[in-house]
């Protein structure tokens, strides 16, 4: 009930006609970004966060929260009539959704798309609701080890759990603790790797390295692509809305499963895109039309849409309580909120508690928004993709360029931008993962701080990670995320060599 409570005073402050207001644009601004490829939710959060420096904090993230909850919507529109992903997790969506769309069924295809991404995203909140004060309060016991070791998690949960090559993932990790690296230590005082740059006193911002790596980035391979949009119109009508909503009960199964699977993704560092992969295979495997997946079938595109807003929403939860950001896009929120002045983490719940469940309450509203915004207005949100990209891009990237000079007000500061841009466009070509990148550069000193406070109460020993069940607990499954890839290559290797020999 107290947390009841503490929502209800949350929907207070979030429906001020000034907040609402932000909310609204939030969510037209998201949807725009999530509809052109090469931009997206940490993209455009990135881009945009610039602009919410003069706000209250409150109005601030309940904008920037709205841009990405549109962007997850937006990106669905793109997949389903042109067949380009906007985001990476909207991939699944096109094997099943741009099949209806040619078929004639695009109103169907969408409205199922919607509907399904403000299910999974309303059931991660409930989630966020109830479970965030309970880890809150669970988290301000932890000490230094504690907070080291669920640092290390983190990190070690990207290489367990990432995708592609776990030594591409450790490389680029070691690339953001080093950018964490630069500029003065908190501890003794002294100056590192500043190479006589008095800018780099304070280190890298992150905010400019973010522009850069994902806004320059993406930018520069998608001029490389040459996009060209071509795709069908779209019109949703009430009718097809209607009869699809009675169609979507049949898969209620689908969506709890779907729902469980992105909670899960989300909470841990597994991501969205993993998420939709994962919740399309397994309704593909146990749907009695399996074999129809890939040709127009429905639920192959409600299971991808619900886990991968299940997902993106769910990453909050651990960035609010414990300061550890779930995804690329909660790494970008969670700079914000150390630019405004506010720490996130367990004390967040107990200092800032009106911020809190402001934020938590403009969730629910910015996803109610979200749907009806887009059930209305997909024709306009389409015919976006009409203006050419030579036109966009150079739009896109003077965006950039003033969002970063605005930081510090700084020429420096653009220049770093565009250096940040190319490593991230360098990247993309050689599949590097950017987000373990982001993560260590957002998480680098605070884990070193951790890490090194540690030390000192230990003299120097590291059995303090295991002097009680909670720290030796989280560090050993740390170990064990950490191993994972080398014991899965093992394990296939003497399964290949036995067969082999047999």
């Amino acid at each position: 009930m107290e947390e009841v409570a503490s929502l209800m005073q949350g929907f207070s402050i979030a429906l001020t006609p000034y907040n609402l207001a932000l909310m609204f644009i939030g969510i037209v601004l998201g949807v725009i970004i999530g509809v052109l490829p090469g931009l997206g939710g940490a993209n455009g959060v990135a881009i945009l966060l610039p602009l919410t420096f003069t706000m209250p904090p409150t109005s601030a993230i309940i904008m920037l929260s709205c841009i990405y909850w549109g962007a997850l919507f937006g990106g669905a529109i793109t997949s389903i009539l042109f067949n380009i992903p906007g985001e990476p997790w909207s991939v699944a969506t096109t094997f099943d959704g741009h099949p209806m769309a040619r078929k004639g069924q695009a109103d169907e295809a969408l409205t199922a798309a919607f509907t399904s991404s403000f299910v999974g995203a309303f059931v991660a909140v409930v989630v966020i609701t109830f479970l965030a004060p309970i880890i809150a309060r669970f988290a301000l016991k932890f000490g230094p080890a504690e907070f080291f070791s669920v640092f290390f998690l983190t990190f070690a949960s990207f290489v367990g759990m990432g995708r592609g090559s776990p030594w591409k993932t450790v490389a680029a990790m070691a690339l953001g603790f080093a950018l964490a690296a630069v500029g003065m230590d908190g501890v003794t005082g002294q100056l590192r790797m500043t190479f006589g740059y008095d800018q780099l006193l304070n280190g890298f911002d992150f905010l400019i390295a973010v522009i850069g790596l994902f806004g320059i980035g993406e930018i520069l391979s998608s001029m490389e692509d040459g996009l060209k949009f071509q795709g069908s119109q779209a019109k949703l009508r009430l009718r097809v809305v209607l009869t699809t909503w009675k169609k979507l009960l049949a898969y209620w199964s689908t969506s709890i499963r779907s729902c469980i699977i992105g909670c899960w993704m989300g909470i841990t560092p597994g991501g969205a895109t993993p998420a939709s992969f994962m919740s399309y295979g397994l309704a593909k495997r146990i749907s009695p039309r399996g074999n129809n997946f890939g040709k127009g079938e429905i639920e192959g595109v409600v299971a991808p849409e619900t886990a991968a807003h299940a997902a993106g929403t769910s990453a909050l939860l651990p960035m609010l309580t414990l300061g550890i950001p779930g995804s690329p896009t909660a790494a970008v929120l969670l700079g914000g909120l150390l630019i405004w002045g506010l720490q996130p983490g367990p004390l967040l719940f107990v200092e800032q508690k009106e911020f809190v469940w402001g934020l938590i309450a403009s969730m629910y509203l910015g996803n109610i928004v979200g749907l009806i915004v887009v059930l209305t207005c997909v024709p306009f949100f389409a015919a976006i993709l009409r203006v050419p990209f030579s036109i966009i891009a150079p739009v896109i990237l003077v965006i950039c360029a003033i969002g970063a000079y605005t930081v510090n007000n700084n020429m420096f500061d653009v220049w770093m931008m565009l250096v940040f841009g190319v490593v991230g466009y360098v990247f993309n070509k050689l599949q590097y993962p950017l987000a373990p990148l982001v993560l260590a550069i957002v998480l680098g000193d605070k884990a070193e701080e951790s890490f090194r406070q540690s030390m000192l109460l230990s003299q120097g020993s590291l059995n303090i990670f295991w002097a009680n069940p909670l720290v030796a607990s989280i560090m050993t499954l740390g170990l064990l995320m950490l191993l994972w890839p080398l014991a899965s290559s093992l394990r296939a290797r003497f399964g290949a060599s036995r067969s082999a020999t047999a």
